[in-house]
């Protein structure tokens, strides 16, 4: 699978699921990550084979646990929007009643914000944390992630 250049330009790798890429929005304003399933040319979760959808909820679910836990979130957004970039991505974004776009969705409420290299580390360290030896998760290596 070839990764979209926008999902590449606006992003940073973690690690992989068995199914999907995991990677985190370069947007600080919000704890923000992205599954990206490795499946060359789909645009649709009804497009995966139904072995790979059950996977995809499955590896959703585990990483909406987690970010649940590392960062303890008013309400969890969890979607697979695709009006821009339409390879098969789901938004994962931890949202607090305060944040910079509440109530509202978060695309064009505000300027996105990049991360500073110690903020990136801890929200991926938290995740990390969370995670732990989640089924099949595996970190990217720290110098490949940065």
């Amino acid at each position: 699978m070839q990764l979209d250049p926008r999902l590449q330009q606006d992003s940073v790798p973690i690690g992989r699921f068995p199914l999907c890429c995991l990677r985190i929005s370069r947007d600080s304003n919000y704890p923000w990550f992205l599954l990206i399933p490795d499946r060359a040319g789909v645009r649709e979760i009804h497009e995966l084979a139904p072995d790979d959808q059950a996977c995809l909820m499955q590896e959703s679910s585990t990483l909406a646990r987690a970010l649940e836990a590392a960062f303890a979130p008013d309400k969890l957004n969890i979607a697979a929007l695709g009006n821009i970039v339409p390879q098969l991505h789901v938004h994962h974004i931890v949202r607090y009643k305060g944040d910079a776009a509440w109530p509202d969705p978060v695309w064009g409420k505000v300027p996105a914000v990049p991360y500073d290299s110690v903020q990136l580390e801890d929200r991926i360290r938290r995740l990390r944390e969370a995670l732990g030896p989640a089924a099949g998760f595996q970190f990217q290596a720290e110098e490949e992630a940065g």
